[in-house]
């Protein structure tokens, strides 16, 4: 159960995440997964990275430094692969580069109907916040105080 997470650094790393998981993340809420809206995100200063397991990407991930706070947000683990603990993994992922970056605060956004990103949310300490974003409110906000 090791995942790998892999930076896209060019538009042919953006592609080629974008590619493998054009099925499994087409209707991924909270995100319009389609070429051209990843890369409106790349140059609104989101990374993106892919998370491979056995050399499949099994989940796309994004985050964004600003100031003291890091911004996170990811797709859905493909299907054939939940349940296996890797959505845990994304989170410290996110966690371990909060730290690596300093920063106090992670803020990571989810659908409002993702009950079981809700349930992961909470088990890391993240608390919910009253702000919604997206069309109709759609999105999320969770806040995770970073202790040093």
């Amino acid at each position: 159960m090791s995942l790998k997470f892999i930076k896209a650094n060019n538009s042919k790393d953006i592609k080629t995440i974008y590619d493998y998981n054009i099925d499994a993340f087409s209707d991924s809420p909270g995100f319009n997964w389609n070429y051209d809206e990843i890369m409106k995100e790349v140059k609104d200063g989101w990374e993106l990275y892919g998370v491979e397991e056995n050399g499949e990407i099994i989940a796309a991930l994004f985050y964004k430094l600003d100031g003291k706070t890091l911004f996170s947000k990811n797709t859905s683990i493909k299907i054939s692969h939940q349940g296996s603990g890797f959505s845990h993994k994304i989170k410290d992922f996110f966690e371990v580069q909060a730290r690596k970056d300093k920063v106090k605060e992670i803020v990571h956004y989810c659908s409002i109907d993702n009950f079981r990103m809700y349930s992961l949310n909470e088990s890391h300490g993240y608390e919910k916040s009253n702000r919604r974003l997206g069309e109709n409110g759609q999105v999320v906000e969770w806040i995770k105080k970073i202790k040093k």
